[in-house]
């Protein structure tokens, strides 16, 4: 295939995303100058810019691969998470119907401070308690919803281990996902590692892979290959990828897996690069592209988004040029 038949083959895909969403905020100015009143750079603000994160930027990421989007996850009752569903979702024509509003929890807000270009400080405002009985029956509601009134060929859940994901209810997604044949792809968290149970596709980084491992796994072939048979023996999912950040990434289905070396990169920022390497390959393996091709996607379009400042989606233009160098 060429690489315009390859993206063509994973665009228009309607994918359920449900997750933990939450707004990336960046407070942007410039430092000349030391405290007096401690040893800490004085920030003069410039400005204040506030982007869609977690689940919402996985949203992002499908929409800018030619998918729709269906995002589902919780905001609060509060001014960001008025923010988030009148200014942020609208800027991005995504559909809000499967978010919900809670009085019992704030909007997630990640706020980085960056000076001179370089982030100084993260803020984090949050609440992690799971969502209450209530919550959690109305948001597998919303997703049921979708997948009678789409014809969603993916869903995609994104844990940040904020309290929308709990064991309870990931069952309940996954036992949804089969009832209407939908593939089923995860990024996990620490809380819940081992809660997906019957997914398709499970994709750990390597950090998350070493804390939930009850054996050493170094970044090669063989160590690797070790942790992914031990996970698909515990969850019986399809594939494992596992994330090695500026290694690559290893992919595995019912055959031995490989290593996939990433390309040379001027890397700003990793933000967001699980974001967009979660979407890309769920969408390749959910569309029947094999394994090596939805390596080589994952790499390139991971890749990308880390040379650039910030948590932002996959630019489908560049990686269309990238995928036919390379090819």
């Amino acid at each position: 295939m060429t690489a315009v038949e390859i993206l063509e083959k994973i665009e228009n895909q309607h994918v359920i995303i449900v997750g933990d969403v939450m707004i990336d905020r960046y407070l942007t100015g410039v430092v000349n100058r030391i405290s007096p009143e401690a040893p800490v750079p004085v920030v003069l603000h410039k400005s204040t810019h506030d982007r869609l994160g977690g689940a919402a930027n996985v949203a992002l990421n499908v929409q800018s691969l030619g998918g729709v989007p269906l995002l589902c996850g919780t905001v609060g009752a509060d001014a960001d998470g008025a923010s988030f569903l009148e200014s942020l979702m609208p800027k991005h024509q995504l559909d809000g119907s499967g978010l919900l509003t809670s009085k019992h929890r704030k909007t997630t807000v990640k706020t980085r401070v960056l000076g001179n270009n370089q982030q100084m400080l993260r803020i984090d405002s949050e609440d992690t308690h799971d969502l209450n009985e209530q919550e959690a029956v109305e948001m597998l509601h919303r997703v049921e919803s979708l997948l009678k009134k789409h014809p969603v060929k993916t869903m995609i859940l994104q844990d940040y281990n904020k309290g929308v994901l709990t064991a309870h209810t990931i069952q309940n997604l996954i036992e949804l996902a089969r009832k209407y044949q939908v593939f089923t792809a995860v990024d996990p968290k620490k809380h819940n590692f081992f809660a997906y149970e019957g997914v398709d596709l499970f994709k750990p980084n390597l950090k998350e892979i070493r804390e939930s491992a009850p054996f050493e796994v170094p970044a090669n072939l063989e160590s690797l290959e070790k942790a992914a048979i031990f996970l698909q023996e515990k969850l019986k999912n399809k594939y494992t990828m596992l994330t090695l950040s500026e290694k690559g990434l290893f992919l595995k289905g019912d055959s031995a897996g490989r290593l996939y070396p990433t390309q040379p990169r001027n890397v700003a920022d990793v933000s967001g690069a699980g974001d967009t390497v979660i979407s890309i390959a769920s969408m390749a393996l959910s569309a029947g592209l094999d394994l090596d091709t939805t390596a080589q996607l994952s790499n390139l379009a991971g890749g990308q988004v880390c040379e650039s400042p910030g948590v932002v989606p996959v630019d489908k233009q560049l990686l269309l040029m990238e995928l036919f160098n390379i090819n």
